[in-house]
């Protein structure tokens, strides 16, 4: 018997009867440029790389690829530390070869979204050295935020304020004055009230725009606008005060001047380019940032947090199709990025807790920290079981899907990598006790032999561990059983399926199996559960393990129609 509760999320109300635009149910497969390909042997993966594997995205059945940032960085924090916004790295390739990666891909019918990075610059930046350069009360000084320290000659920090990778959020320059970053010392954050930070985003957006990108995801798209009005509250009266637009530092209603700006801009090509939000934020107000006179998507990082549970899931879903439904967007589905523990190692942690991003906890101390996921812990083939299963699901929902490089090859979080070998600041600025995303960044097995199997032809900037032979694209191309071959007919099927944007849920008879209906007469059933449960009616066209006859294992989705 189906719900009551139908949910029928469109756009307007001939949304079935028009092509949608291509975001709105696209695949997006994200790319983490340093750790793809290698195509010049020197440990780091680039531009050159990826079009190289242009052919193995095109099989896959995409219709997009995010790229991480690919600009000239220090790697301070991964490539989020941009020195310059308008250039390609020299150690990943040229903007001639960008045009060459523009071209492969949208020949094969892939669409490109950039990353950018506007809440902070490097501190390599021209701008920052400019601003250090120029001294207190100059013009370059307030493209950032600069301010006078206290205590004896201003030797302390202005507030008590936490950095995001921890420590103080201020560090001191040689002048005595102090710049504020909400995130690594090599990021100081922009001042978004100065006029010329504003205008030369505009002029970023269109010059990548111009170079053929379809779209772009906006990284910490709810820290922009700030409100550092004396006197500076302390971290304490920050955290107590309510995120309800007038927040001194995060999801401020005036940050949607910005974007409104910046949507006059996406508009005016042709088609108009895509945005979507990565804004941390209370749900009430996601739709803020995906409306259609903002950014027009925002991120739903909700199947992040939760662990692998029908009443969870269900819940997730439910309540980010009425925010979708709320903004006249669509909805975003994600179990694995750059930022989180990916999710094949999430699903096999018996870890009680998950921090704001998802990724598992352990004990350090008294406190929770980012856990690696170290064997002998890890339940390696229950937590590929039930990524399967989730991808599964989650390919099956209305909506956009994100797929982060390396998940449709089953491949869990390298927990194995030194001290010595770690690259994340949250690594070292907690003193080794968080682990941080270095686990997640490791490069790609291409082939289950070599030096770094296949991803080039000397050695890797993060180590692999021997255990990726198994997960090899080699490998796993052709196997029948392999999760390559499960997400390239998962892809395939998708594109034929998702024609609405509805869905209806129908009730199982269990709480521990979820079982909805999309167009076309096809439904996607979940088994969160042990026990095996039958499958009453229908023809499988796919599923996430083998079928027991009738009857659908635990852990395992199947697509019926």
């Amino acid at each position: 018997m189906a719900d009551t509760r139908d949910l029928d999320h469109a756009l307007d109300h001939d949304a079935d009867l028009e092509l949608p635009p291509w975001w709105r149910q696209g695949v997006v497969y994200q790319i983490y440029p340093r750790s793809f390909a290698d195509a010049n042997a020197d440990g780091l993966g680039d531009i050159a790389g990826i079009v190289a594997k242009a052919d193995y995205l095109e099989s896959l059945g995409i219709d997009a690829v995010w790229l991480s940032p690919f600009y000239p960085s220090a790697l301070a924090d991964g490539g989020y530390d941009v020195a310059d916004y308008r250039d390609v790295d020299p150690r990943l390739g040229t903007l001639a070869d960008f045009d060459d990666l523009v071209d492969a891909l949208h020949s094969r019918g892939i669409r490109v979204v950039v990353d950018i990075v506007p809440n902070h610059t490097s501190d390599q930046h021209a701008w920052f050295r400019e601003a250090l350069a120029a001294g207190r009360d100059s013009a370059a000084r307030e493209r950032y935020i600069f301010r006078e320290g206290t205590g004896p000659d201003g030797a302390l920090p202005p507030t008590d304020w936490v950095s995001m990778f921890g420590g103080s959020a201020w560090e001191r320059v040689d002048d005595g004055q102090w710049y504020l970053h909400n995130f690594a010392i090599e990021q100081p954050d922009l001042n978004w009230e100065y006029p010329e930070v504003r205008a030369d985003f505009v002029t970023t957006l269109r010059f990548w725009s111009d170079r053929g990108v379809d779209g772009f995801r906006i990284d910490v798209a709810h820290m922009l606008t700030k409100d550092l009005s004396e006197p500076l509250p302390s971290q304490a009266q920050l955290d107590a005060l309510p995120r309800d637009g007038m927040h001194p530092m995060v999801d401020r209603d005036d940050v949607h001047e910005v974007y409104a700006e910046w949507r006059r801009v996406f508009d005016s090509y042709d088609p108009p380019r895509t945005a979507v939000a990565e804004a941390w934020v209370d749900k009430a107000r996601v739709p803020l940032y995906a409306s259609r006179e903002s950014l027009g998507q925002a991120f739903n990082f909700d199947l992040l947090q939760a662990d692998f549970d029908a009443g969870q899931f269900r819940r997730v879903v439910q309540d980010n199709l009425e925010l979708a439904d709320a903004s006249g967007s669509s909805s975003t589905w994600v179990l694995s990025n750059h930022d989180v523990v990916r999710h094949a190692t999430r699903y096999g942690l018996p870890h009680p807790g998950r921090d704001e991003r998802g990724a598992p906890l352990r004990k350090h101390g008294t406190e929770w920290v980012r856990s690696g996921g170290v064997d002998p812990v890890l339940d390696r083939d229950a937590g590929g079981r039930r990524a399967r299963a989730a991808s599964l699901f989650m390919l099956a929902l209305p909506g956009s899907s994100y797929i982060y490089q390396g998940e449709e090859l089953g491949l869990h979080e390298v927990a194995e990598i030194p001290a010595s070998e770690r690259q994340d600041p949250t690594f070292f600025r907690s003193e080794g006790a968080d682990f941080g995303r270095d686990g997640c960044r490791v490069p790609l097995p291409w082939r289950s032999d070599g030096p770094s199997f296949g991803f080039g032809d000397d050695g890797s900037h993060l180590p692999q561990p021997e255990w990726f032979a198994d997960y090899a694209v080699s490998r796993e191309d052709g196997d029948p059983a392999s999760t390559l071959t499960l997400y390239r007919e998962a892809l395939r099927l998708r594109r034929s399926l998702q024609t609405s944007e509805r869905l209806e849920w129908i009730e199982s008879g269990r709480d521990d199996v979820l079982r909805f209906r999309r167009p076309n007469g096809w439904e996607a059933v979940t088994n969160f559960g042990a026990e095996p449960y039958p499958l009453d009616r229908g023809h499988p066209v796919i599923a996430s393990s083998p079928l027991d006859g009738g009857l659908l294992p635990g852990d395992t989705t199947v697509w019926l129609r």
